[in-house]
């Protein structure tokens, strides 16, 4: 497939315009030194302060600068999703507006997905110029659970300087707050391809952070989403149901020994409590009961999946006529 382009840069922000001016003048000698043909997009995440209009004086004259300004800030996901939809470039490498992401790391990246063949060149911060408490030993616990639950081998799965064949972009869909597990949904589209490059990590110079230490909390809940949907998201019933006969079983069998010791004792003149006086008759009534629940939500699902529009949407890679 032949592209317009060597390059596409895609550069989320929110309130960052103090910045903006010298990560283009850096990017600018960069690609100017390697002689790539490329394209910056800035995408203007809903900014308070003048980061939109510092966009509009630097694409003044120069056609390679793009930009997209939302109403308001939606989140680093959308910015992504629609920097990804506008990118013409043979490889498309994001990264931040904070000058802490060097755009000197981009031509080996750019190397590494042309004649390496990868997919995806994940940045790799080995030396993090952040705080160590709020942002270093949160962040390495964050990225162990990450590479337990994905498979994937990514010392630092949320750094923001990532390079992407052209495709891997266009077969992806970026929501929420999943822009932290980028290779994960490469992955799941089938793009195998992936690995890391350790990249210098800079400390901040202008403003502060727009990242809480929350977002290690949502990171977790929303990797459990995609593991969820990557494993169960066209077959729930694998899940649900599978649960809800296990539960069932286990409420049945306990049911039954209920019955059984009851009438044993019977049969030999032993007393023995009535069965709704025992918690382990209440213990296998609620199993029953959600068991059902389960086994339920799981035809529910195959319902809901049988009848989406993408229950059949599936990557192809190549034909042939």
């Amino acid at each position: 497939m032949e592209y317009s382009k060597d390059l596409s840069i895609i550069v989320p922000l929110y309130n960052e315009e103090e910045s903006l001016p010298e990560l283009l003048a850096w990017i600018r000698s960069v690609m100017n030194a390697q002689g790539y043909s490329y394209e910056v997009i800035f995408v203007d995440d809903g900014s308070t302060d003048g980061s939109w209009d510092k966009i509009l004086s630097l694409a003044e004259g120069d056609e390679r600068i793009k930009g997209i300004s939302f109403r308001r800030n939606y989140g680093k996901s959308a910015a992504l999703y629609h920097g990804f939809a506008k990118a013409e470039g043979r490889v498309v490498v994001t990264m931040d507006a904070d000058l802490q992401d060097s755009p000197e790391e981009i031509p080996e990246m750019y190397r590494m997905v042309v004649e390496d063949g990868y997919d995806v060149v994940s940045g790799w911060k080995q030396h993090r110029q952040d705080n160590k408490v709020t942002k270093n030993l949160p962040s390495k616990l964050y990225n162990a659970t990450a590479r337990k639950i994905t498979g994937i081998k990514l010392h630092d799965m949320n750094c923001g300087l990532k390079a992407y064949r052209n495709d891997v972009v266009k077969n992806i869909e970026v929501y929420g707050e999943m822009h932290r597990y980028i290779p994960y949904l490469a992955k799941n589209a089938g793009f195998s391809k992936i690995t890391e490059k350790p990249v210098h990590h800079q400390k901040r110079k202008y403003g502060k952070s727009k990242f809480g230490i929350e977002r290690f909390i949502n990171g977790f809940l929303d990797l459990l989403s995609l593991w969820f949907l990557g494993t169960f998201g066209k077959k729930p019933m694998h899940f649900f149901g599978f649960s809800g006969l296990l539960m069932f079983l286990v409420g049945f069998i306990m049911t039954v020994w209920i019955i059984v010791a009851k009438l044993l004792h019977q049969t030999r003149g032993i007393h023995y409590r009535a069965v709704t006086d025992q918690p382990l008759f209440y213990l296998a009534l609620v199993a029953i009961i959600l068991g059902v629940i389960l086994f339920l939500a799981g035809f529910i699902g195959e319902m809901v999946s049988r009848n989406s529009q993408e229950r059949n949407k599936y990557n192809v890679k190549d034909q042939i006529r």
